[in-house]
This record gives structure tokens, C-alpha cells and sequence, in this order.
């Protein structure tokens, strides 16, 4: 009797889809950055350096490279690739951890973040200059949020790797954006600190 209702029982399949999906996720952590944009149906058009002129004139608008000379962007440049992409293609997906930075050339990208009812929703939509995933990049902690094409667009990707070798074939360019980097943490902890102490105000008012 035991037998014939252990039978008659759906199987669970949870255990191998739940599988799959950690298999899905440790092969593409095996991938180089490159090979994840690839994967993703992106195009490589060549290094940064061949586009100097056009990225310093969007670096000059992102917190994180201003203040660069034009010949400490074409330094910067030959450690940077530049990729294009059709809209609708996940550049980077919210949880992953992050190896690779992107500073946008042309087009638009969504901000995703999902909320408390796991739905996708848009926090942002970035521009040419805008700057995503910088900070996943330095920390390696997993991304806040994804970023989605919504046009043909362009962008410039600078890996973890490639700024290692910045720090060391480089180190004055390299120190240079790393106290860009502490700079806007500083300020982000600021504004964060802020809201902090407004929400605290407002709560002890209520």
C-alpha cells in the first residue's frame, strides 16, 4: 500500500532545475569578461585608444575620470575595449558579482532594480558618459542593479584585470582613479548618512 502512494506522488523537480541553474552560474563565472559580451551577442569594435578624443569628452562628464588629461585617456584607453549592442541585451544582471566597468558612448541603457515583489523596476536610465558598475568592479560584491539596453548603443569596458595592470604599468594613472574612486564612496556614504538621519527624524516625529 506504501509503495503504490509513493508511486502515485508527482515528482519533485526543484532539486534539478535549482541544479542547472548553479551550474549555469558557475560556468559563466569560469568566463572572461570578454567572453560573457560575446556570449551576450555583443560586438567588439576595437581598444578605447582608437576613440580618445570622443571619451575624454564623455569622461570629462563622469565623477570617476574627470579631471584626466587627454593623454592620460589615451593611456587609459589601450586598457579599455569598446563593445556595440542592440537593444534588449542584459549587460549586467542585478546579484551577479561584478568584474568589468562601462562608461556608455552612445545610446541608452535601463537601471533595473528589482522590488519587494521581486518585479523588475527602473531606478535610472543612463545616458553617453554615464559610468555602471564601477563599484561591483572595485569591491567585487554582487551588483545592485541590471542594465539593459534599450537602443543600439556603445560602450567602453574596462575589466578588474585590466585595471590591475593600470596600477602597475601605470601607477600615477592608476593611484589617480583610485582617490576618484574614494572620493565618490566618500560622498555616497555622505548622502547616504543623510537620508539615514532624515528617516530617523521623521520616525521620531511621527
Amino acid at each position: 500500500m506504501e509503495s503504490q502512494q509513493v508511486a502515485t506522488q508527482s515528482p519533485d523537480t526543484s532539486a534539478p532545475r535549482a541544479t542547472s541553474e548553479s551550474a549555469v552560474r558557475a560556468q559563466a563565472a569560469k568566463q572572461t569578461p570578454h567572453e560573457r559580451l560575446l556570449s551576450m551577442g555583443m560586438r567588439p569594435v576595437g581598444r578605447a585608444s582608437e576613440f580618445s578624443d570622443e571619451i575624454h569628452a564623455l569622461m570629462a562628464r563622469t565623477p570617476l575620470f574627470s579631471g584626466l588629461d587627454i593623454d592620460e585617456t589615451r593611456k587609459l584607453g589601450a586598457f579599455m575595449y569598446v563593445y556595440e549592442a542592440p537593444a534588449g541585451i542584459t549587460l549586467i544582471t542585478e546579484g551577479e558579482t561584478g568584474d568589468f566597468m562601462m562608461l556608455l558612448m552612445t545610446g541608452m541603457i535601463d537601471v533595473l532594480r528589482r522590488n519587494r515583489y521581486n518585479y523588475p523596476s527602473r531606478i535610472a536610465v543612463a545616458h553617453a558618459g554615464h559610468a555602471l558598475g564601477e563599484m561591483s568592479m572595485f569591491d567585487g560584491e554582487p551588483r545592485f542593479a541590471s542594465c539593459v539596453t534599450l537602443e543600439y548603443s556603445r560602450i567602453a569596458v574596462l575589466t578588474r584585470d585590466a585595471l590591475m595592470l593600470v596600477l602597475t604599468d601605470e601607477p600615477k594613472l592608476g593611484n589617480k582613479i583610485l582617490l576618484k574612486l574614494v572620493q565618490l564612496l566618500s560622498d555616497r556614504l555622505r548622502q547616504t548618512s543623510a537620508k539615514l538621519v532624515s528617516y530617523l527624524e521623521a520616525a521620531r516625529e511621527a
